[in-house]
């Protein structure tokens, strides 16, 4: 059973997040060990698997990009921890552009102004790139997509490396 089976959906990059929630805690509510504390300790273990099972696939189909990855597996196509480099030229030159702007945030004269400048920046190109990696996959264009996953993988660094930028400024 996949993880879209599991929560009784049909495999899509776009999702219904609300709903998906909704069935994530009845599925954790319905196996949760307390439940199954008579039970045999073969039965506890199966139901220990069984929300571990529910737990992982909430955490993948909740988060863009581990769906995106998820459904191209799905297609037998594992981004996982592939080392594949884009060979989109363009998208690498505007990837150096963002990095230099990420180490100049630090010096801006308001860098929190900067931070949230950059973090809408990065929003919009993900959302774009999300868009592309949709079109691409419901037409199973499976190369194109999984093209768009490992440029959605820099813009997740960049966001990340944002995160930690704004905590060192910011001092949260």
């Amino acid at each position: 059973m996949n993880h879209f089976e599991l929560f009784s959906l049909l495999p899509s990059y776009q999702l219904d997040l609300n709903g998906l929630a909704d069935s994530y805690r009845e599925l954790q509510q319905q196996y949760h060990p307390d439940n199954f504390a008579a039970e045999s300790s073969e039965r506890q273990a199966q139901v220990m698997q069984k929300a571990a099972q529910i737990n992982d696939a909430y955490q993948t189909l909740k988060d863009p990009l581990s769906r995106a990855q998820y459904l191209l597996s799905l297609q037998g196509l594992e981004l996982g921890g592939e080392q594949q480099t884009i060979n989109d030229v363009a998208f690498l030159m505007s990837q150096m552009e963002l990095r230099e702007q990420l180490a100049e945030i630090e010096h801006a004269a308001d860098p929190e102004d900067a931070i949230d400048n950059f973090s809408r920046l990065l929003k919009r190109q993900r959302s774009d790139l999300s868009s592309s990696f949709e079109k691409a996959y419901n037409e199973q264009n499976f190369e194109q997509a999984a093209d768009d996953v490992r440029k959605l993988k820099f813009y997740a660094r960049l966001q990340q490396q944002l995160l930690q930028l704004e905590e060192k400024i910011l001092d949260y």
